[in-house]
């Protein structure tokens, strides 16, 4: 189960840099098709540190209570995009908004199709990993989604924040990493929660304990 839950956040975190690229392609950037990036093809999207080593040292520091991956980020050119000021957050929410809709689809399923515990346990973990990413990428840190929102809403007198953030963001995403990701964790059931409803948020709690 721990394979599988490998592979699914690996094929969601796919989809989820694939949103990115087709959300930038829609507003008038076309960057990452002309890249080969505009595919669900993960060998165009994995990154040695960010989908193979983080969540191996993340699952082995947390004894294997908390695995994060993540794929290369798709590049977009703020520039090329419809809406200058608020394109770059548009195309930072449509990665989280991919996985929010795949949690859903999965979400649905368990609830209203009859499947074998196995296959149930499956689909609660696509549910699962995909609402972690979701909700892992608002935080509004760079180099995540969510900076991209925050950027876009900060007035104008605030830039020095943003200034802060962009020369400090990978500096902080590592602190977060290593002593704040368990705030996150409540929302993250919470949401799965929500979506699963209560029989199917049982099914997995015991696939993950299982695990």
């Amino acid at each position: 189960m721990i394979a599988a839950f490998f592979v699914i956040l690996l094929f969601s975190a796919v989809f989820h840099e694939y949103m990115h690229g087709w959300a930038a392609d829609q507003m008038g950037d076309p960057t990452a098709r002309q890249l080969g990036r505009l595919t669900l093809n993960p060998a165009a999207h994995i990154d040695p540190f960010m989908t193979l080593l983080l969540p191996a040292a993340l699952f082995f520091a947390s004894g294997g209570r908390f695995m994060f991956a993540a794929a290369k980020p798709v590049p977009f050119n703020p520039y090329n995009l419809k809406y200058p000021k608020y394109g770059p957050a548009l195309v930072g929410l449509a990665g989280p908004a991919g996985n929010l809709a795949l949690a859903l689809f999965f979400a649905l399923i368990v609830r209203f199709v009859p499947l074998p515990l196995a296959f149930a346990g499956v689909a609660t973990i696509v549910v699962y990993a995909n609402v972690l990413l979701a909700i892992f990428n608002l935080v509004p840190i760079p180099p995540l989604d969510g900076s991209h929102v925050l950027f876009a809403l900060l007035p104008p007198h605030y830039d020095h924040i943003a200034q802060f953030l962009r020369q400090y963001g990978m500096f902080l995403f590592l602190i977060f990493i290593l002593f704040f990701v368990n705030l996150i964790t409540p929302i993250i059931f919470w949401l799965a929660h929500i979506l699963l409803g209560q029989a199917g948020f049982l099914v997995l709690l015991q696939t993950l304990l299982a695990a």
